[in-house]
């Protein structure tokens, strides 16, 4: 495949870390600290020995040039609506031209008004990398809170800007992090989360615990703001603010972590000094507010039903007794519920694609929205009196469309159609469902050309999570696009850890049940196989953050099945993970390094723990970024050194470190061009993929 590779010396140090029972090495934690000369000077020469590696793949200039054309087009998101003082319906929308680094926040006046920019974050760097974290717009349409992230960091600093002049006022915090901005009724500020300002020389390591919700009155310094919760008893405790829609709660969601069970608490702002009453105080499920009429309330929950259901509970009167079931669990899994022309749009997921059914206060189903195909619904945002919506539509091989949909008619209307310069006709997807280990049946979407010879020889990149909760469903992406075009197949697996099939699901794939999610990957990588999709050499996984890890773990156990490996931002070290910024909050999925139990099932999987010398592992590309304060580099940084250190084949396997960049939120578009062309370049030679001007 390639010769023998004289990769960068890395100091071997006897550090120890104490554990149950054990004490195990560290012999690269010397990395953890990004800023010391040696990790700079380690980081700076393995960037030369990837990048050498690289600019000798003719290809490479070849497959971002594609990239580039084809991620050029004009993209919206879902618009949504703010009613001023006059009536006027004022809308908002996100677009982008193409190949701007940041899409443009535009407002405009009436559905048919002029649109004129509001917000254009790419003026705000020369590199594009400040990034928008999230936009608040009060409830008179007439002032934005927006937060800004730099270099993809976590940190968000709030500004808040006249809708009308497009000025922004002296309003400016810092030090938030996990939060968006809940506007009060009357316009005069709003609700965010904060922490405490870290120290500065390790603002982007430190754990960050003990988060705080405050209010900001606009005109006045942070220094002003009023703490409205926090609890010193509970440094893990998180909290994110929501406003009813009739202005008169603040809902208080409070978080654990990670952990999918919630919380949920409630002031009521119509009476002066009003106390917090905890309406759900023990974190036995997961809650969320749908919306309310006085005191009546809706709730989505998985409370004794993993696939989700939703109730009524009256606030008035909250004893569990009285709670009434209105939608109840189905077959499918409840993702979300919206409260729109007085009515409720459930959208489900089935098998992983999106379904949408319109149901009436009772709860009786009476309408069942038509999709355009198999893939995946968001948006269906509003209010209860609103009489129509927008809403996106996607699949592998169909950018996100726009419609409106008029609840009068019951019809919707293409209101955004973005043109590619990509012809989804020559491509298919289907799903089959593949027995895991122990028998567990795992989806598995195949989008690949039409007419595919299955002879063991297309190149295969198989992608995973299998995690937190999160449900892997169809979209279409630019760097998805080029690879189908060189003739590659993508599989996309539902792996348990996921929320596909709701809690149960979930469940099975996290702390002592972990290793399932590799297993079903592995089975997914065995049966592209036995099939003849792929082979061995021609196979490539991939996953991101806990994708990354589902990679490390997956090439460490199993290294002779694949042909190569993409870890991006991986959790590399669970051994060590909770020791960094919001790391501790993962043990609600994991299970903690510090607990007796936990500890064997997390030292049995870590793929730093777990590389063995002298063995051939495959082709490897691994990413990171220098800002990434989610997934700190350490993990990546500490699992490069090792696998160089005991890789005993002759294929690369190597790091790629962004600068100026974080775990990949706001990421400007150059930046993703060219790792996406380094990262298909590698394949094409490492897999042995010929490809051909398009």
């Amino acid at each position: 495949m390639t010769a023998s590779f004289a990769y960068p010396p890395a100091r071997h140090d006897d550090r120890l870390h104490a554990y149950p029972g054990i004490t195990v090495p560290d012999p690269y934690g010397w990395l953890e600290d990004p800023d010391s000369p040696e990790t700079q000077a380690w980081v700076a020469a393995e960037n030369a020995v990837t990048q050498g590696f690289l600019d000798t793949i003719p290809q490479r200039s070849q497959i971002q040039s594609r990239l580039t054309q084809l991620w050029n087009f004009e993209r919206y998101g879902i618009p949504f609506r703010k009613t001023l003082p006059t009536g006027v319906d004022r809308y908002f929308y996100f677009k982008n031209n193409g190949l701007q680094n940041q899409s443009v926040l535009y407002v405009q006046d009436g559905l048919d008004g002029e649109s004129r920019v509001l917000l254009d974050p790419n003026l705000l760097s020369e590199d594009g990398t400040v990034a928008l974290g999230g936009i608040s717009v009060s409830e008179d349409g007439q002032l934005l809170a927006y937060s800004l992230s730099r270099s993809g960091s976590d940190w968000r600093e709030w500004w808040v800007r006249d809708v009308a002049s497009g000025d922004d006022l002296p309003d400016h915090l810092y030090w938030s992090k996990f939060s968006q901005a809940a506007w009060s009724h009357d316009h005069q500020g709003f609700y965010y989360g904060r922490y405490d300002a870290p120290q500065a020389q390790t603002q982007f390591a430190e754990a960050n615990y003990f988060q705080k919700l405050y209010y900001h009155r606009i005109g006045t310094p942070q220094s002003e703001d009023v703490l409205i919760y926090h609890r010193p008893d509970q440094k893990e405790w998180g909290f994110g603010g929501q406003i009813t829609e009739d202005g008169r709660y603040l809902i208080i969601g409070v978080c654990l972590g990670t952990d999918s069970r919630n919380l949920l608490f409630y002031q009521d702002l119509h009476q002066d000094n009003a106390p917090i009453v905890e309406l759900i105080s023990d974190f036995e499920a997961g809650f969320a507010v749908v919306g309310n009429v006085g005191s009546q309330f809706w709730l989505w929950t998985d409370l004794d039903a993993p696939k989700g259901r939703l109730i009524a509970v009256d606030f008035q009167n909250p004893d569990r007794a009285h709670w009434q079931e209105i939608i109840p669990e189905a077959e499918e899994t409840l993702e979300r519920v919206s409260l729109i022309n007085h009515q409720f749009v459930a959208t489900y997921l089935k098998d992983a694609a999106s379904q949408v059914k319109c149901f009436d206060r009772s709860g009786q189903c009476f309408q069942d929205l038509p999709l355009p195909g198999l893939g995946s619904v968001e948006g269906w945002g509003g209010k209860a009196q609103d009489s129509d919506t927008f809403y996106s539509f996607t699949s592998f091989t169909s950018p996100s469309t726009i419609y409106r949909y008029d609840f009068k008619t019951g019809e919707s209307t293409l209101f955004r159609q973005p043109t590619v310069d990509f012809d989804p006709s020559l491509y298919e997807t289907h799903q089959v469902f593949v027995p895991s280990a122990d028998g567990t049946l795992v989806p598995l979407f195949l989008t690949h050309k039409k007419g595919l010879v299955l002879d063991g020889q297309n190149p295969t990149y198989l992608y995973g999570y299998g995690g937190f909760n999160v449900s892997l469903t169809p979209s279409f992406r630019v760097s998805v696009a080029v690879w189908l075009e060189m003739g590659g197949i993508y599989a996309v697996a539902n792996l348990r850890g996921g929320g596909e099939y709701g809690e149960a699901w979930h469940q099975a794939g996290m702390k002592a049940h972990k290793q399932n999610v590799f297993d079903d990957f592995i089975a997914a990588a065995q049966w592209l196989i036995s099939q003849g999709y792929t082979s061995t050499p021609k196979l490539a996984i991939a996953g991101g953050s806990n994708g990354g890890l589902l990679v490390g773990a997956c090439m460490t156990q199993r290294p002779d099945l694949f042909g190569a490996a993409l870890p991006a931002v991986g959790v590399m070290d669970m051994l060590r993970f909770h020791q960094f910024t919001i790391g501790w909050a993962w043990c609600a999925e994991y299970g903690s390094p510090e607990d007796p139990q936990d500890f064997p099932v997390l030292y049995a999987y870590s793929p730093l723990h777990n590389l063995q010398p002298g063995t051939a592992y495959p082709a490897t590309l691994i990413t990171t970024a220098d800002h990434d304060d989610r997934v700190v580099p350490a993990h990546s940084f500490k699992f490069a050194a090792a696998l160089q250190a005991a890789h005993g084949g002759e294929a690369p396997v190597l790091i790629r470190i962004e600068t100026k960049a974080g775990h990949g939120s706001g990421k400007p578009i150059a930046k993703m061009i060219e790792e996406v062309a380094d990262q298909w370049a590698f394949l094409v030679q490492v897999l042995d993929i010929p490809i051909t001007a398009p």
